[in-house]
């Protein structure tokens, strides 16, 4: 679990938003890894589960390439050309 938390955590990059709650996610991950108590393990993992839905909630939003943002990027061209086009005239 503590493998998975981690990779999970360098892929929605919350380290740096929320370093304190990673930390307690991997913590959380770290003793399920290590519990052999059915009951123990159960709560181990309700509280990493909720944790790790609010680290993701936190996770800065990836404005990568979509369909969205590439139509966005391409109405800003034509306007930026249209404006010097009607600069220059």
């Amino acid at each position: 679990m503590e493998d998975a938390t981690r990779a999970e955590l360098d892929q929605l990059h919350v380290g740096a938003e929320s370093p304190g709650l990673a930390e307690v996610a991997l913590k959380l991950a770290r003793q399920l890894d290590e519990t052999d108590k059915p009951t123990s393990a159960a709560v181990v993992a309700r509280e990493l589960r909720g944790l790790m839905a609010d680290l993701r909630k936190l996770a800065p939003v990836d404005e990568g390439e979509d369909t969205v943002n590439d139509i966005a990027r391409q109405r800003e061209k034509r306007r930026a050309a249209a404006r010097e086009q009607a600069a220059g005239e």
